[in-house]
């Protein structure tokens, strides 16, 4: 763990938490003294991130639930507010790649799937949460996106336009919430990062020629300690 405590007090909550970005991020966040909630639908997964997070001092809980089944998010929430009464910072990182294809040739179903996850759950949980963050003396929102969002790109038509549509929902939530002055939302893109996504998508590549996900992590809870203003799309290089 850091010697830096700069978030220590606060509630973090991660989806995606079980590997790769959300995992290192959820390790980073307590390492900087969150308690942080993990988010993901393997138990098992979660479980050997929530012991990494215990073995170096850290402070975490489990939340194994699939975002995009029926009132899991609500109860979720429900659930934050009983035991905390507030959260301090939302990362909404839970996504899927889907199959990169023609636009003409996109799965109906799978594109139903792929929104379901990558866009309607981030806006459910921010309905679910926004009066919890509220309540918290400051809170932030992280949500990750990609070049291919504001960047078309053949192929990735349906991951593209999700995220696309992801990033005009923050930079809405951004401008709705900024009169209070205790509401942060920043969109960041990652970069070329090695994970599993990553991978699946660019299966030649040598995943030592980019960057580990800890690098995205460090950034991110870096943002969070600094008075970064809201609603600002960041790219993280290195």
């Amino acid at each position: 763990m850091t010697d830096s405590k700069s978030l220590s007090g606060r509630i973090a909550l991660v989806t995606g938490a079980s590997r790769g970005i959300g995992a290192a991020t959820a390790e980073a966040l307590a390492a900087a003294g969150a308690h942080v909630i993990l988010v993901a639908r393997t138990a098992s997964a979660l479980e050997e991130v929530e012991e990494r997070i215990h073995a170096v001092g850290g402070t975490a809980t489990i939340a194994p639930l699939d975002l995009t089944e029926g009132e899991s998010i609500g109860k979720l929430a429900g659930a934050v507010a009983e035991r905390w009464q507030k959260l301090d910072i939302l990362v909404l990182n839970a996504a899927m790649l889907g199959s990169l294809t023609p636009v003409q040739d996109i799965d109906p179903k799978e594109f139903s799937r792929l929104l379901s996850l990558n866009l309607l759950a981030n806006q459910a949980l921010i309905a679910a949460f926004d009066p919890l963050l509220k309540r918290a003396e400051r809170a932030d929102i992280v949500a990750l996106t990609s070049s291919v969002g504001s960047e078309p790109r053949a192929f990735w038509g349906a991951y593209g336009s999700s995220k696309a549509a992801l990033e005009v929902l923050l930079g809405a939530y951004a401008d709705e919430t900024e009169y209070t002055g205790r509401v942060r939302v920043h969109i960041v893109d990652p970069g070329a990062t090695r994970t599993r996504m990553r991978a699946l998508a660019f299966p030649g590549e040598e995943p030592n020629s980019v960057k580990p996900p800890e690098v995205v992590a460090r950034n991110i809870v870096d943002r969070l300690a600094a008075d970064a203003p809201t609603g600002v799309k960041v790219r993280i290089e290195a």
